[in-house]
C-alpha cells in the first residue's frame, strides 16, 4: 500500500491527472498510517505527521494483578521457564492467553515483566489492541548497563536496545539455531574477534553469555560496523544480522532511498531484521526522550555504491 501510493504520488506531479492522483496518494498514506511498523510510522511521515506514542493505558487494579497471579496455568508456565523448560513454559503460557481481553493481557505481561521473563512481557502485550502499554513493549531492562556502554563508545542506546529487542527479547541464555548467544545473539568467532579489538585480552567462549561482557563486544562490534558503513543504521543492522560482506556486495548497484533498498535485500530473515530494528529504535528514542522522533531520519540518506573519496571498507570485520 505504502509503495503504491508513492508511485501514484510520483505519477501525479507528471501526470494530466496530477490533483486525483493527489488525492489517491494521501487515501492511500491514511489507510496504514499510524500502524505500529515500519511502513506505518513511514506513512506518517510522508502525510507530515510525526510518529507518537500511544496513550498509556490506565493503571492495573490490585484485582486485575491478582487475577493474573492466581491464574493457575500462567503460574505453571512461569514455573517451567525457571525449571529451564522454557520451550515447555512458553506453550504453557500462550496457551493460557487464549481468550483473555485486552485489560487480562496487560495483567498478564505485567506479571511476566515483574518475574522478568521479557520475552513474555512483550509478546503478551503485543496481543492488545484497544490499549497499547509501550513500556510492556519496549522494556528496557538494565538500562543503567545499555546505556553507560552505548555511551561510552558513541553508540545510540536506542538503536541498541531496537537491536537487542529483535535479537534475544532480553533473554540472558538466549542461543540461535546457528550458534550466537546472548543478549546481543554474537557468534563465536565474532566474540572473540571483538574481544581483541577492545582489548578484553582474557575473554574465553563461556563468557558471552555474561550479561555484561556481551553488551561490551556486541555494543563495539555493533559501532565498528556502523562506522563501516558511515553511520548508514540500515547497513549497519544489515551487516550485524547477515554479516558485512554481504550489504557490501547489496549495495553495488542503482542508488536507492533506503527504505527501497531494505525492501530490496534479498534475504527474507534480513529485510525484515532491518526493518524491525530500525522501526524499534524510533519508538526506544521516543521512550528515552530524545527529539520527535522519525524513522526517516534514522534510514538516513540514500544507499549505493561506496563513494571515490570514502574510506576503505575495513574486511578485517567478521
Amino acid at each position: 500500500v505504502y509503495w503504491k501510493a508513492r508511485a501514484v504520488l510520483a505519477r501525479a506531479k507528471s501526470g494530466a491527472d496530477g490533483e486525483a492522483d493527489r488525492l489517491a496518494a494521501k487515501a492511500g498514506f491514511e489507510s496504514v498510517a499510524g500502524q505500529m511498523n515500519f511502513y506505518g510510522k513511514l506513512a506518517t511521515e510522508e502525510l507530515g505527521g510525526r510518529v507518537a506514542l500511544p496513550p498509556r493505558p490506565a493503571a492495573l487494579s490490585e484485582a486485575e494483578t491478582g487475577a493474573a497471579r492466581g491464574h493457575a496455568g500462567l503460574e505453571r508456565a512461569l514455573q517451567l521457564i525457571a525449571l529451564g523448560l522454557r520451550n515447555e513454559g512458553v506453550r504453557e503460557w500462550n496457551f493460557s492467553l487464549r481468550g483473555l481481553d485486552d485489560r487480562e493481557l496487560l495483567a498478564a505481561a505485567h506479571l511476566a515483566c515483574e518475574r522478568e521473563i521479557w520475552d513474555r512481557c512483550i509478546n503478551t502485550s503485543d496481543r492488545t489492541r484497544g490499549e497499547i502499554d509501550m513500556t510492556q513493549r519496549f522494556p528496557m531492562p538494565f538500562r543503567t548497563e545499555v546505556l553507560a556502554k552505548a555511551r561510552e563508545i558513541g553508540l545510540d542506546p536506542a538503536y541498541m536496545y531496537g537491536l537487542i529487542r529483535q535479537e534475544s527479547r532480553f533473554i540472558m541464555d538466549a542461543r540461535s539455531n546457528v550458534g550466537a548467544s546472548g543478549l546481543m545473539q554474537i557468534m563465536p568467532a565474532t566474540a572473540r574477534w571483538t574481544a581483541g579489538k577492545v582489548g578484553l585480552t582474557d575473554f574465553k567462549p563461556e563468557m558471552i553469555n555474561d550479561r555484561d561482557t556481551n553488551l561490551r563486544l556486541g555494543a563495539s562490534y555493533l559501532k565498528l560496523v556502523l562506522d563501516d558503513f558511515g553511520g548508514s543504521q540500515a547497513l549497519a543492522a544489515a551487516a550485524y544480522n547477515a554479516g558485512p560482506g554481504r550489504p557490501r556486495r547489496w549495495r553495488d548497484g542503482a542508488v536507492l532511498e533506503p527504505a527501497a533498498w531494505a525492501e530490496n535485500i534479498p534475504f527474507a530473515e534480513t529485510r525484515d531484521y532491518v526493518k524491525k530494528v530500525l522501526s524499534n529504535a524510533v519508538y526506544y528514542g521516543a521512550l528515552l526522550g530524545a527529539p520527535p522522533p522519525s524513522l526517516k531520519a534514522r534510514l538516513g540518506g540514500n544507499i549505493g555504491p561506496r563513494g571515490q573519496n570514502a574510506p576503505v571498507s575495513n574486511r578485517d570485520i567478521p
